[in-house]
């Protein structure tokens, strides 16, 4: 396993950036909850934040894709609006293990 982050580096509403072995993360903490995305949308594969750490909608409620606008719901990744619509982002296991998020070392191929 790697440690991807601290669990604690995530904010209760907020979302972080991440990187391990190559490939972009990012996390968001909603109610307690950590939920780990890999960084990349489902329709053009770009990156979905604007800026460092920002992958939420203004309101805090909806994962944001900076390139078209798509929303996402943050628990399952669920595009409910925008050109992906119906489509998820990619969902990444993880463990937390002493205060870490911990995940494979190849999470699978991204895309």
């Amino acid at each position: 396993m790697i440690a991807l982050i601290a669990a604690d580096a995530v904010a209760e509403g907020r979302s972080k950036e991440a990187e391990a072995g190559g490939e972009a993360f990012f996390l968001v903490r909603r109610d307690g909850q950590l939920h780990l995305y890999r960084n990349i949308c489902p329709h053009l594969g770009t990156p979905l934040n604007w800026d460092e750490d920002q992958f939420l909608d203004p309101d805090g409620a909806l994962i944001l894709c900076s390139t078209h606008g798509a929303l996402f719901r943050i628990e399952d990744g669920l595009c409910l609006a925008g050109p992906c619509h119906g489509a998820h982002l990619r969902a990444v296991p993880f463990q937390l293990v002493d205060g870490m998020v911990m995940i494979e070392p190849a999470a699978g191929p991204p895309g």
